[in-house]
C-alpha cells in the first residue's frame, strides 16, 4: 500500500496515517475500545498558512473519519512571541475552512500547574536535574551527529538540592537564562534530541493570558506529550521535522508513568512552488514592510488566500487531491491555482468589467439611445438565472483590444475588422482618434442593426469576441492585479542569496479608473465574479466600500496546470 493517498478519503483510498489508526482501534490494537481523539496544537505567534491547513483538515478529518474528536489546543508556552491577536485570527481560519471543535479550545498554559507537577516527579526519579551551563555551553557539551555529548559537570546534583533550586527557578530567584531544568537520558545517545534536552528555562516576558504569574515556562517537547495525555489524545499527528522528536515523545510519557500514551504519527509537510511556509520569514515579509501585513493577497496565510478570493472548497479539493506522504516533495503552485478555477466556474458570476479603458464610439448609433440585453449569470449554472445590461452609442473598451496597424493573427479591433460585442451586436472599426501626445482617445465603428444579440444572420464569419462596459451607465472600481510573490519557483534554494532577493517586483499590479457594470458598485464581501476574458475576481475584504468598490484578481483564465 502507498503511502500517499487521499486526506479525507473521498475517492475511497486510505492512507497510511487511517491505516495506522485502524490497526490501533482494532480488536488486540494499542487503543481497542478507545474513542480516536486527535488535536491541532498551534503556536499563537504568527497567522495560519496553507501547510497548516493541511495539518489540522488531517487532524479533523481523521477524527471525523473514525467518529473521534479533534481538540483546538494553543501551544502558548513562549511568551515572547505570543499575542491574543494571533488567537483570535487562528481560530477564525479554521471555522471558516468549515471545521468546529465545539467546546473542545484548550491551551497549554491551562496545565502549566500539572506539567510543573510532572518536572518534580521526574527530579524525584533521578530524571531531571538543574543545569548551570549557559546556552552555548550546553550547545558545545551536546557533542555532533559523529561525535557524543559531554555529561554537564551539574548533572549528578542530588535530588534534594535538584528539587531546591528548581522550586527557586520557579519563585524567581535566578535571572533569565542562568538555569534551565533538562532531562538525564543519555549524553552519547545517536539521537542529538535524547542528549539531556531542555525540559524548562526561565523568561520573564508577560504571558499573554497568564501575566506574570509565571517565570519559568515547559519547553514543548517536554509539555506538548503531557498535554496530550492529560487530555486524552490518542494519535498525536505532526509533520516529519518531529520524527526525530519521537523518542523524546515517547521517553516522557513512558517516564511519567501514563496508561496507554498517545501516539505520535508524522507526515510530510505542504511545500509549494513560488513561497516560502517559514512562519520566521512570514513574519520577515510583514514586519519589514514587503507585503501589506498578514493578510497580503500574495501572502500563503489563509486570511491572504481568503482575501485574494480562494474558497475553502477549492483549498479543501486540493488538499485533499495531494494526498497524504511520508516523503516530502514541492507541490505545484499552479495545482492550487487550477483547483480554484473548477470551483468558481461552477459558482462565479459573470459580468464584464475594463480595466484598462478606451472609448469606443458607434458613429452609426442614435444619439441618446439606450437599449437593453439580457445576459447569463453563470452558463455553468442556468438556476443563476440573467442580469439587464445596457448598450449606447459610447461604449469602454480594453485598450489593448484596438491596434492600428495589426499584428499577424491579430483578430481584434483593427480599421476595417469585425469584432462581435458580447450579447449585443457585430461592429466594424472604422479608425480612431488621438490626442496631441499620440496616445489613443477614442476608437470608431459602426454597428450592424441586423446583429442584434451577436447573431449574423447571413452566415458570415466574425473571428473576435470582446467584452465592454455601457459609457453611461457604469461604476468606476480600483482593480489589483496578483501574481506570485517570488520570481523562482525555488526562493530559498540559492545558498548564495537570501530568499528576499527573489521577491517579485511585479507581484501587485494597482488599476484605477476601471470601468464595470453598475451593479458591482455596492456588491458586498465576499461575492466572487468573473470578469469575462480577465479572470476570477473578488470584493476586497479590507478597502472595498460602497461607492468605491476594490477587486482582487483571484486568478486569471489561464489554466497553466498540467496533469503529471
Amino acid at each position: 500500500m502507498s503511502d500517499r493517498d487521499t486526506i479525507s478519503g473521498e475517492t475511497g483510498s486510505s492512507h497510511f496515517i487511517e491505516e495506522a489508526i485502524t490497526r490501533d482501534i482494532a480488536p488486540g490494537g494499542r487503543f481497542e475500545g478507545r474513542k480516536v481523539h486527535t488535536r491541532f496544537p498551534p503556536e499563537p505567534n504568527g497567522w495560519l498558512h496553507i501547510g497548516h491547513a493541511k495539518a489540522f483538515t488531517i487532524d479533523f478529518a481523521m477524527a471525523e473519519r473514525f467518529g473521534g474528536l479533534c481538540n483546538l489546543r494553543f501551544d502558548d508556552t513562549n511568551p515572547s512571541k505570543e499575542d491574543v491577536e494571533y488567537v483570535e485570527a487562528i481560530q477564525k481560519d479554521i471555522r471558516w475552512m468549515g471545521f468546529d471543535w465545539e467546546d473542545r479550545l484548550y491551551f497549554g498554559s491551562d496545565y502549566s500547574e500539572q506539567i510543573y507537577d510532572y518536572a518534580v516527579r521526574f527530579i524525584r526519579k533521578g530524571l531531571a536535574y538543574v543545569d548551570d551551563l549557559s546556552a552555548d555551553e550546553i550547545r558545545a557539551y551536546r557533542g555532533t551527529l559523529t561525535e557524543p555529548g559531554r555529561e554537564s559537570p551539574w548533572r549528578n546534583r542530588s535530588v534534594e538540592e535538584n528539587l531546591e533550586l528548581f522550586a527557586q527557578m520557579r519563585a524567581g530567584d535566578f535571572a533569565d537564562g542562568s538555569r534551565v531544568l533538562r532531562a538525564k537520558i543519555d549524553m552519547a545517545a545517536g539521537n542529538i534530541n535524547l542528549r539531556d534536552p531542555l525540559m524548562y528555562r526561565i523568561k520573564r516576558d508577560p504571558h499573554h493570558r497568564t501575566g506574570t504569574t509565571w517565570c519559568i515556562y515547559p519547553m514543548y517537547d517536554f509539555a506538548h506529550p503531557l498535554q496530550d495525555a492529560i487530555e486524552g489524545i490518542t494519535h498525536s499527528l505532526c509533520s516529519l521535522e518531529y520524527e526525530d522528536h519521537r523518542p523524546l515523545y515517547d521517553w516522557v510519557t513512558e517516564h511519567a508513568d501514563l496508561p496507554s500514551p498517545p501516539r505520535q504519527i508524522e507526515f510530510a509537510r505542504l511545500n509549494m512552488t513560488y513561497t516560502v511556509m517559514s512562519k520566521r520569514k512570514l513574519r520577515l515579509l510583514v514586519e519589514e514592510g514587503l507585503v501589506d501585513g498578514w493578510d497580503d493577497p500574495r501572502m500563503p496565510t489563509l486570511s491572504g488566500m481568503r482575501r485574494r478570493g480562494y474558497t475553502p472548497a477549492a483549498i479543501r479539493s486540493f488538499l485533499d487531491r495531494i494526498g497524504v506522504s511520508k516523503v516530502p516533495s514541492v507541490v505545484d503552485n499552479a495545482f492550487l491555482e487550477h483547483c480554484l478555477r473548477e470551483d468558481l466556474n461552477h459558482s462565479a458570476h459573470r459580468t464584464m468589467a475594463v480595466l484598462r479603458p478606451v472609448k469606443l464610439v458607434i458613429e452609426n448609433y442614435p444619439a441618446g439611445q439606450t437599449e437593453t440585453f439580457e445576459a447569463e449569470n453563470n452558463p455553468e449554472d442556468p438556476s443563476a438565472g440573467t442580469r439587464t445590461i445596457s448598450f449606447s452609442r459610447e461604449l469602454w473598451i480594453e485598450e489593448e483590444d484596438f491596434m492600428e496597424v495589426p499584428e499577424k493573427k491579430y483578430f481584434r479591433l483593427f480599421p476595417g475588422n469585425e469584432v462581435r460585442l458580447k450579447h449585443a451586436y457585430v461592429i466594424r472599426c472604422t479608425g480612431c482618434t488621438r490626442r496631441a501626445d499620440g496616445s489613443l482617445e477614442t476608437v470608431t465603428a459602426t454597428y450592424d442593426p441586423e446583429t442584434r444579440g451577436g447573431n449574423t444572420p447571413d452566415g458570415r464569419k466574425v473571428r473576435s469576441t470582446l467584452h465592454w462596459v455601457d459609457a453611461g451607465h457604469c461604476a468606476e472600481a480600483e482593480v489589483r492585479l496578483y501574481e506570485n510573490l517570488f520570481t523562482r519557483p525555488d526562493p530559498e534554494a540559492d545558498p548564495d542569496k537570501d530568499f528576499l532577493a527573489h521577491l517579485n517586483p511585479a507581484s501587485l499590479v494597482v488599476l484605477t479608473g476601471c470601468k464595470v457594470e453598475p451593479s458591482l458598485a455596492e456588491t458586498a464581501p465576499p461575492a466572487h465574479f468573473q470578469f469575462l476574458r480577465t479572470g476570477y475576481f473578488c470584493i476586497d475584504t479590507r478597502d472595498s466600500r460602497p461607492g468605491h468598490p476594490v477587486f482582487n484578481r483571484a486568478v486569471s483564465l489561464k489554466d497553466s496546470y498540467r496533469p503529471g
